[in-house]
This record gives C-alpha cells, sequence and structure tokens, in this order.
C-alpha cells in the first residue's frame, strides 16, 4: 500500500504529467508499486496495474520523497545506484523534471 504522504505528493504533480505520453511504474520494495499512466490527459495514478510500463523506476520511498523535494539530484542518485531505470531513461528524465 503506498504510503499517504507519498500519494497526495504523486497526486499534486498529476496536472503537470499529462504531456508525458507515457506509462511509467515506481517500484519501491515493500512499500508498493504505483503506477503513473500518463498517456492521456488526465494524468492517472494508481496502486498496481499488470499494464506493461514504458520506464520502471525503482527507487526507496525515502529517495524518491528526497528527489521531489529537490535534495536528491537525480543523476547523482542514478550514479550511485539509488535509482535503477528499466526501459527510457527519456522517459525517466522528463518524469524527474516534471515532479521535482
Amino acid at each position: 500500500m503506498l504510503d499517504e504522504v507519498l500519494e497526495e505528493r504523486l497526486r499534486a504533480a498529476l496536472p503537470g504529467l499529462s504531456r508525458l505520453g507515457a506509462m511509467v511504474r515506481f517500484d519501491l520494495g515493500k512499500d508498493g508499486r504505483p503506477v503513473l499512466d500518463a498517456r492521456s490527459a488526465p494524468a492517472t495514478l494508481s496502486e498496481e496495474s499488470d499494464d506493461p510500463a514504458d520506464c520502471t523506476i525503482t527507487i526507496s520511498k525515502e529517495n524518491l520523497l528526497k528527489l521531489m523535494d529537490g535534495k536528491l539530484d537525480p543523476m547523482l542518485g542514478y550514479t550511485l545506484g539509488k535509482i535503477r531505470v528499466a526501459g527510457s531513461l527519456g522517459i525517466a528524465m522528463k518524469l524527474v523534471g516534471a515532479i521535482s
């Protein structure tokens, strides 16, 4: 189940993600696997989905919050292995720019 604070923060970012044009899965380990579907406007957030994602971002809940607060540089996090990306790195970079 997605943490209430994180869910609220992700939902607040949805209006700015409508132009992303992709489905992104966050793999937060034991904290859930929320899916952001920005293939059409308005973008939506769901707890889980069996649909294949264009990009899967593996990150801890704490690091995702730091990323959203601007306290974790996305390139440094990626280089240090705090953020892993499967699928389109370009989509991941667009997403990070929109949520941070």
